[in-house]
């Protein structure tokens, strides 16, 4: 099983141009550049599945905190706009949501590869949050993580 890259502290951040839930252009470096703030980039599987909904709100839940600390979240899956869309007015999403069907970015931060799925060897989206810092520059990665408990596990590794 070949394994998928990993993004390491100190990294440069690959930049990406995707399409948000309204099918516009959103990329890392202008992000960066027009808030000033840290990005939590976080990559899930599908819209609208259990695992991704629950993940999905506890940002939702947590964004006011997330804001006050300096970051701002991106929320990233192979989805086209238009379930994104649905995905946001469905659970009342109040962060951006942006598609990669192609899964370049998946791919270019380690989010996309052979993963174990119920003991089976699958290409998937590898459910990970990479922290980008003001500066372009990774921060923290963390792979494979859970849907359940990961934000609080953010919260407590970057002091939110």
């Amino acid at each position: 099983m070949s394994e998928p890259i990993r993004l390491e502290p100190g990294d440069q951040a690959p930049d990406f141009t995707l399409d948000d839930a309204d099918g516009r252009p959103v990329s890392l470096s202008k992000v960066l550049a027009d808030t000033g703030k840290s990005v939590v980039l976080y990559f899930y599987p599908a819209a609208m599945t259990p695992g991704c909904t629950t993940q999905a709100c506890d940002f939702r839940d947590n964004l006011t905190e997330f804001a006050a600390a300096g970051f701002t979240v991106l929320g990233v899956s192979p989805d086209k706009p238009e379930k994104l869309a649905r995905f946001r007015e469905k659970e009342s999403l109040t962060f951006t949501l942006l598609g990669d069907p192609d899964k370049d970015t998946l791919s270019a931060y380690g989010a996309f590869g052979e993963k174990k799925n119920y003991g089976r060897v699958v290409q998937g989206v590898i459910r990970s949050t990479v922290i980008v810092g003001a500066d372009g520059k990774v921060q923290k990665a963390f792979y494979n993580v859970k849907a359940t408990g990961h934000v609080d596990r953010i919260k407590k590794e970057l002091g939110v």
